[in-house]
């Protein structure tokens, strides 16, 4: 847009300064990877047929500045309701009071049909991490979360405990080599995975211009929590793998859907909260009538990102085993940050939203993680209707990543690690152990609504380093 001057705009007709200023704005954020040519066509019909674009969603504001005609707002005001819906929680003495308020404010909106607040539970923005949330036909992106689809990947090798004592430099280097973490980059070479070709980045313009950064990320990890690492995982009599009872290597991820899902989560999140009117301290639990464009447009994206997060989990996984020589026997996977259409004991379909929770539906396999340095635990669903299907997502942060960055050194962290024997490439002290809570306490917390398998060791561990 840099490329297009203001005397370039006034010979088109835009010799308003107001639409002119508009035009910059527009064009630069959201139509910037566009040619000049194909700008100047699109600016040049604007000007000739305002009234075509009034409705616009980028666009309509530049249409009203030329016609002196504004669009009818179409937003709907709401209320809480007076008393906050029916919802369990599980583990309260583990959960803080933010998180519990954050909980009754969303079990107030009028569309909460049921919830349940898991046992890891901690403040979040909207719905607290480890909420659960069911509504009516209607999806709130902010009870999905902004990483969506962001999930665990278990991948069970039959290989001894011994692998790591004669491999363990290969399987650092496996480690350094094919995984890339953060905000930004790519991995050196550029994987490739069928859902880059999936036909859904052409249903809408916004998912078209997703459609490159998903390609650049693509087996690539986010920051903060998430992590790849190699350990040893102790599977328990009669689990639901078949599998002999003893000691394997492993492999486990945990991320998400990288840029894609945030751009997604920001685009739609802002169109819900135009759109619902919400007091402020729910203002981000805004919704979007599942009959409604937007509202369709979220759910396949969504659903899309969600692909796109199991797509890099399960090129993460083939690339490093490959480069390995290593073969998986069985892989277990599942979403946390995502909503489902599912039908409860009483045959109403709802919207489930598992914001930071495992589905737990009976039979159900999951991973429920701890630390760097403490357990993971791969469980079966036991079915329980008053948590809605659903378990932790993890332990649980027990503080903020500003106050474990105040509170922890990286000579402390360098200890706990060589304690429990595990090597750390990358990370920070704002992921230490200690700023989680007792992953023992929320696993028992949870007991009517998980079986363990088994229990899951890190030995090396790959994270972002800031």
């Amino acid at each position: 847009m840099s490329n297009l001057k203001t005397k370039e705009l006034s010979k088109m007709g835009y010799t308003n300064d107001q639409a002119r200023s508009l035009v910059i704005n527009t064009i630069s954020k959201h139509y910037k990877h566009h040619s000049i040519a194909a700008i100047t066509e699109l600016l040049t019909h604007i000007i000739n047929n305002p009234k075509d674009y009034l409705n616009h969603e980028h666009l309509g504001k530049i249409a009203e500045t030329l016609t002196g005609k504004t669009k009818s707002r179409d937003f709907e005001a709401f209320s809480l309701l007076p008393q906050p819906g029916p919802y369990k929680v599980y583990g309260t003495n583990e959960i803080d009071t933010g998180a519990k308020k954050q909980m009754q404010l969303a079990m107030s909106l009028p569309i909460a049909l049921q919830g349940a607040l898991m046992p890891d539970a901690h403040t979040g923005y909207g719905l607290p991490i480890g909420g659960v949330i069911a509504t009516d036909n209607a999806i709130i992106p902010y009870a999905v979360g902004v990483d969506i689809g962001c999930r665990m990947s278990l991948s069970i090798i039959d290989e001894p405990a011994s692998f790591f004592m004669r491999y363990s430099h290969q399987l650092k280097q496996a480690l350094k080599n094919h995984t890339h973490f953060g905000m930004e980059g790519s991995l050196d070479v550029q994987p490739y995975h069928e859902i880059l070709d999936s036909p859904v980045f052409n249903e809408t313009e916004f998912l078209k211009r997703l459609q490159g950064k998903a390609a650049r990320q693509l087996g690539t990890s986010g920051s903060g929590n998430h992590f790849v690492e190699f350990g040893e995982i102790e599977l328990f009599e009669n689990n639901s793998m078949k599998l002999p009872a003893k000691k394997y290597m492993a492999l486990l991820s945990h991320s998400g859907s990288r840029g894609l899902g945030a751009n997604i989560a920001g685009h739609y999140t802002q169109i819900a909260v135009e759109r619902c009117r919400l007091p402020g301290e729910v203002q981000k639990l805004a919704w979007l009538d599942l009959t409604t464009e937007a509202g369709i447009e979220y759910w396949i994206s969504m659903n899309l990102a969600g692909e796109y997060a199991k797509a890099c989990h399960d090129t993460i996984h083939q690339t490093l085993l490959k480069s390995l020589g290593l073969q998986t026997l069985v892989n277990i996977e599942n979403h946390h940050n995502f909503a489902w259409k599912e039908k409860l004991a009483n045959g109403h379909e709802m919207i489930i939203h598992r914001k930071g929770a495992t589905p737990a539906h009976e039979g159900e396999m999951g991973i429920i993680p701890g630390s760097m340095t403490t357990p993971a635990y791969l469980v079966s669903g036991k079915g329980a209707s008053l948590s809605l299907n659903s378990a932790s997502h993890g332990a649980g942060r027990a503080m903020s990543r500003t106050k474990a960055k105040q509170n922890m050194t990286a000579s402390s962290l360098k200890k706990i690690l060589n304690n429990a024997g595990v090597t750390l490439i990358g990370g920070s002290v704002e992921e230490s152990p200690m700023a989680y809570k007792d992953i023992e306490r929320v696993i028992a917390a949870q007991k009517d609504l998980i079986e363990v398998q088994g229990k899951f060791l890190p030995k090396i561990v790959r994270m972002n380093r800031d």
